[in-house]
C-alpha cells in the first residue's frame, strides 16, 4: 500500500486544513495516512507553533524519520519540490500548494506510488466530498476542567449563543493592520441582533484585553472567554466555539473551524467579506468561504 505523507505546520486552524486535505486524498486513492508532525514546527522559529491534532481522534500515524526526509530534511525537500515541479501534476510524488485558491486538481489525483503533500489547502471543496468522515475524525476531546465546563453550560443555557472571534495581528509592513477592521464587527453583530433580539455575544480572542477595550460589544449580553490562553488551551475555546449557535468568525482559520465544526442545522456564519491579495494577510480567496455563509 501507497502512503499520503502530509507536512503538518502553521497554527490550530492550519493543521486542520492539512489534515483534512490528505486525509480524503488518502482516502480515496486507497493508501495510508501517515503526518510529519515534527519537521515543520522544528524550523517554525517565529511563533513556536507545535502539533495540536492530538485534541482530536484523527487518524493516520506519525512520520518516521525516513518519512521525514531525514537526514539533512530541509535540503531533502527543497531539491523534491525543484524536481517534483517540473513533472505533470498528475505524475508528482511531492505536491506543493500552488498560490491560495481551490486547485481542483488535487480532487482527481490518483497517486501511483508514495505522496508527500505540502501546503494549507484552505477550502472544504478538499474533503466535502467526505465531509461525514472529517466531522467525525475532528471529534474534539473534551476539556474536563471546571471553568470550561462552567462556561459550556453558560453557553448551553442561552437561548441563542453567538460566537465572535477577534484575531488580532502584527501591523503590517505598509503600516495598515491585518486584522478584520471594527466595521465589519458592527455590521455583524447588527446583522446577528436583527435575526435574534436574544442573542447573547460569547467573544473568543487571542487578545482579550484588547477585544473588551474595543467597545464593541453590549454590556448585557456579552462573555469575554478569557481563560483558554495559549496554543495549550486553544483546542478549548475552539471546542466552546462549536457549542454557540450562531458564528461571527475573524480573517482567521481558526474560528472558521470553530463554526464549521458547530453542529447546528440552522446555524448562521458571518465571515468578513474584504480580499486582500498583498502581503500575509489574504483572506477572501477562491473557495475560502462556503456558499451558505454570509460574507459582510
Amino acid at each position: 500500500m501507497g502512503k499520503v505523507i502530509a507536512r503538518l505546520f502553521g497554527g490550530m486552524g492550519n493543521q486542520l486544513f492539512i489534515y483534512s486535505a490528505a486525509r480524503r486524498l488518502a482516502l480515496v486513492s486507497g493508501r495510508e495516512l501517515v503526518l510529519d508532525d515534527r519537521s515543520g514546527f522544528a524550523e517554525d522559529k517565529v511563533y513556536r507553533r507545535n502539533c495540536q491534532l492530538q485534541h482530536f481522534m484523527v487518524a493516520g500515524r506519525s512520520a518516521t524519520a525516513a518519512e521525514r526526509f531525514e537526514p539533512f530534511g530541509k535540503l531533502r525537500r527543497y531539491l523534491n519540490r525543484r524536481l517534483e515541479s517540473r513533472r505533470p501534476f498528475d505524475l508528482r510524488r511531492y505536491i506543493v500548494q500552488e498560490g491560495v485558491d481551490f486547485d481542483a486538481r488535487l480532487l482527481t489525483l490518483r497517486p501511483k506510488g508514495d505522496c508527500y503533500l505540502e501546503g494549507y489547502w484552505q477550502s472544504e471543496d478538499y474533503f466535502k466530498d467526505v465531509e461525514p468522515i472529517i466531522r467525525q475524525d475532528l471529534t474534539i476531546k473534551l476539556p474536563t476542567d471546571p471553568v470550561n465546563q462552567r462556561v459550556a453550560r453558560d453557553i448551553e443555557s442561552s437561548s441563542c449563543p453567538v460566537a465572535v472571534h477577534l484575531r488580532f495581528f502584527e501591523p503590517a509592513a505598509q503600516g495598515s493592520t491585518q486584522h478584520a477592521p471594527p466595521d465589519y464587527y458592527r455590521r455583524a453583530l447588527a446583522m446577528l441582533a436583527a435575526k435574534s433580539p436574544q442573542a447573547d455575544f460569547f467573544v473568543f480572542s487571542d487578545r482579550p484585553d484588547l477585544a473588551q477595550e474595543s467597545g464593541l460589544f453590549p454590556a448585557q449580553c456579552t462573555t469575554f472567554v478569557s481563560h483558554n490562553l495559549g496554543d495549550e488551551w486553544a483546542y478549548a475555546d475552539l471546542w466552546l466555539m462549536t457549542l454557540c449557535r450562531h458564528h461571527i468568525i475573524a480573517n482567521s482559520t481558526f474560528s472558521w473551524w470553530g463554526a464549521w465544526l458547530a453542529s447546528q442545522p440552522d446555524k448562521i456564519i458571518v465571515a468578513p467579506g474584504f480580499e486582500r491579495r498583498s502581503g500575509v494577510a489574504w483572506w477572501g480567496f477562491a473557495g475560502l468561504i462556503p456558499a451558505s455563509w454570509v460574507t459582510c
